[in-house]
Order: structure tokens, then C-alpha cells, then sequence
């Protein structure tokens, strides 16, 4: 029996019969998170890390759409902590999913240097100059650099990756060349992106991108991935993401 606290309740994520447990009045995952899983390629055997996990969304998706040796989720913030380790539970993924707790900045001494083969992240979009902060501290921190900057993310992924790792991560367009240039500064060159449009004729509000630790310069723009055919129509890209 898996207990909930006040205001939590369980979530269908259509797959494999997985449940996730949230707090709408804290913070919820959003589309981005399903999108990230769905872009993430991990091969059969490979030790995969989500920094900033949240609730733990991305490594129970992962888990239940390839054929990883271990999914672990590093999150800093207790609550999210503790949901996403009681949902681990709840889905029976005590032996392949792993939640811990700490900083992403402290990444690479917590779990060592080149330890993983994948690493994703779905981080704070923005910084100080992007927009008004919420006044609710979980939800500011989930969107705005409070506790860790873009900066702080791809060092760590660098350091963390082995050689020819990758490293997967969502993000918007108005910070891509700032990716970029934090990307190669710490040896993870661009390989792959794809921008998301929420409609074919509007500009893209979000980024896909993967690099690759040690990689060559080369990178593979895919087709845009369009949300919507029409208000709160999904296309059958996204039906197919957020079922598979």
C-alpha cells in the first residue's frame, strides 16, 4: 500500500500500466518531460541519469521504453524526493529505478566521473532576465536558475558521461546559441535536434537536443515536431510518443 499526503494523487502514464504520483498545488511534469523520454535513445544495458528528476517522470519512462540496465533520478527537493520514490514503489521498479537525493551541481562527486553512458535533463528554461520568478518557490525553482544554472547542467553532464555517452535535454530556442557555446565548452558536441511547434504555423517554443561527449561536429536537424492539428487535437506524432 502506497500512502498519499495531502493534495497528491496517482496519474495514468498510458504505458505499461505506470502510475506516477503529483501534487497539482507543487509541481506537475509537464509535456516536455513526455517529449525528452520519447526523444531519448538508450541501448540495451546502458546506465542512465535524469538530473533534476522531479517526481521521477523520466526515469519510469525510460525504463518502460527501452531496454536500460539502470534508470537512476537525482532531485534536490524533498517533497519531489519522496513522491518519486514512493512511485518507484508504486510501479514495482524498486530493482531498475533509483531515487536520489542531491544537488545536480555535486553531480559528478555523488555518483563519480564518466559512471553513466546517458544523461538527461529537463531543466529551469530560465534565467534572471527571462520573465517574473513565481512566488511559490518549487514551481520558481522547476522554471527559473534558482538552485542551478545551463552552465552548471553541462558540466556536470560532461563530466558524468563517459566517452561517446550522450546527453539529452529540453530546453527553449531563445537560449540556443548559449547551449551550444555551454555544450562544447564542456566537450558534449551537438549531434541531433529537433524544434517543437505547438502548431505547424507558429514558431517553435521548445528544443530537443542530444550531444555526445568526445563527438565530432556534425549535427542532424530533424523534421519539426508539431503539437496540435488543431485546438486540443494532438497530432499522431504525439499520440504515438505518448503512448509507446
Amino acid at each position: 500500500m502506497i500512502n498519499l499526503n495531502a493534495n497528491e494523487r496517482i496519474d495514468d502514464l498510458n504505458i505499461k500500466g505506470y502510475r506516477i504520483i503529483q501534487n497539482p498545488d507543487l509541481f506537475c511534469f509537464g509535456m516536455d518531460a513526455v517529449l525528452l523520454s520519447g526523444f531519448t535513445k538508450v541501448k540495451p544495458g546502458q546506465r542512465v541519469l535524469d538530473m533534476g528528476t522531479g517526481t521521477g517522470v523520466i526515469p519510469i519512462l525510460l525504463e518502460a521504453k527501452t531496454k536500460g540496465r539502470e534508470f537512476i533520478g537525482l532531485e534536490i527537493q524533498e517533497f519531489s524526493y519522496d513522491m518519486a520514490c514512493r512511485s518507484v514503489a508504486l510501479n514495482g521498479l524498486e530493482e531498475k529505478v533509483h531515487i536520489v537525493k542531491g544537488d545536480i551541481k555535486n553531480a559528478s562527486e555523488i555518483f563519480g566521473k564518466a559512471s553513466f553512458d546517458v544523461v538527461t535533463c529537463n531543466p529551469p528554461y530560465m534565467n534572471d532576465m527571462h520573465g517574473l520568478k513565481n512566488p511559490d518557490l518549487p514551481k520558481a525553482i522547476a522554471r527559473h536558475e534558482v538552485l542551478c544554472t545551463l552552465e552548471d547542467v553541462c558540466r556536470q553532464a560532461g563530466e558524468l558521461l563517459r566517452v561517446g555517452g550522450s546527453f539529452h535535454m529540453v530546453h527553449k530556442p531563445f537560449r540556443l546559441a548559449e547551449i551550444f557555446t555551454r555544450l562544447q565548452q564542456y566537450g558534449l558536441e551537438p549531434k541531433r535536434m529537433r524544434l517543437v511547434h505547438p502548431y505547424i504555423d507558429k514558431e517553435p517554443n521548445m528544443v530537443l537536443i542530444e550531444a555526445v561527449k568526445g563527438g565530432k561536429s556534425m549535427i542532424k536537424i530533424g523534421p519539426p515536431l508539431i503539437v496540435y492539428k488543431e485546438p486540443k487535437v494532438y497530432t499522431d506524432e504525439i499520440h504515438e510518443i505518448y503512448s509507446v
